[in-house]
């Protein structure tokens, strides 16, 4: 199993932490949609190592399927075929209030663009003319001044981030592959993800085969007690942000916690951050998240995505796992 972890930090310092991740053993590095932008890191990391490279995602409401297009297409050239372009949704306030832009059904609206990037993409390589016409968007002029032209290493896998049935389902119909969100447990794994997944490649008449799940886990790793602790503080501060909102609910459901949410929810919006952290149990810790040394974590990860995937992204929130940690997990994973 191939390790993929979050390229963090600045895109000035990119590509020093790139060379220190890829010479830990990592596979693959990863962005998010946070304090940086979520393309520029990983350009600068495409020129100084030889790693698969990934939006992680890439929030795609408030960018048009062109951006986004035009964005993966560099990407893919400056890392020789090494790019995938995840895309997800996010929440009605942060759309609104945070990006500007305007809210629509999710699955429906991350179903059209995921379409409309590929569409886009297929005509840029094959030629064919641009002609998507959706509800949300329309993609039909393509002077040849601006067509990149054919690119030499394909056009890069389009994948999309879900969590409930719905768009898990829509990213089985239309996407080349599911990014699994952190915030879930073996048992909702097992009960919801992968029964929407199946039922999602049966209604586009896709297999298995077509589709590529990439597991994310937030891991709590550490080579002593003092690592330890202060990984699984980390990732209690993550598991209580998580479970204070309402669309994560159903993970907390799978297991029993559901009346938990609310709780969370009004402590989050009182500034209540400890008491959030207070609630969040060592069980809740190794229900929805990963713990461990660096063998233990990797045998964890196998029994729960070893027959899905072979490769996982790990999150080390709000701690540095440190170079050897991460270097004995990737060697344990790649075991």
């Amino acid at each position: 199993m191939l390790l993929d972890v979050q390229l963090d930090g600045r895109p000035d310092e990119a590509a020093t932490r790139a060379r220190e991740l890829v010479d830990a053993g990592v596979a693959g590095l990863f962005t998010f949609e946070g304090p940086h932008d979520v393309f520029l890191p990983l350009a600068a990391a495409a020129g100084v190592v030889e790693a698969d490279l990934m939006t992680n995602v890439a929030i795609a409401m408030p960018r048009s399927p062109m951006h986004l297009a035009n964005a993966a297409w560099d990407l893919q050239l400056m890392t020789r075929g090494r790019f995938r372009l995840g895309l997800g949704s996010q929440i009605k306030p942060h759309i609104e209030k945070r990006y500007g832009a305007t809210w629509s059904p999710p699955a429906a609206r991350m179903r059209e663009i995921v379409l409309a990037v590929k569409a886009i993409l297929t005509s840029w390589q094959d030629g064919t003319p641009l002609d998507f016409r959706g509800e949300y968007t329309q993609h039909t002029l393509m002077p040849p001044t601006f067509v990149p032209g054919p690119n030499p290493y394909g056009p890069p896998p389009v994948l999309l981030g879900a969590l409930g049935p719905v768009m898990t389902r829509t990213a089985a119909e239309v996407a080349d592959g599911l990014l699994v969100m952190p915030f879930h447990s073996h048992r909702h794994i097992r009960e919801r993800t992968l029964p929407a997944v199946a039922e999602g490649l049966e209604r586009a008449g896709r297999t298995a085969e077509d589709f590529s799940i990439f597991p994310q886990a937030i891991l709590a790793l550490g080579s002593t007690e003092e690592e330890l602790a202060q990984a699984t503080m980390g990732v209690r501060g993550l598991l209580a942000f998580y479970g204070s909102t309402p669309a994560y609910r159903p993970v907390l459901d799978v297991e029993g916690w559901g009346e938990l949410q609310p709780e969370l929810n009004a402590l989050s919006k009182q500034g209540e951050i400890m008491a959030m952290i207070d609630l969040v149990s060592d069980e809740m810790v190794d229900r929805l998240a990963v713990r461990g040394t660096p063998d233990q974590v990797a045998t964890e990860l196998k029994r729960r995505f070893g027959d899905i995937s072979d490769r996982v992204c790990g999150y080390f929130p709000g701690y540095d796992a440190g170079a050897a940690n991460i270097s004995a997990l990737a060697a344990a994973l790649a075991d």
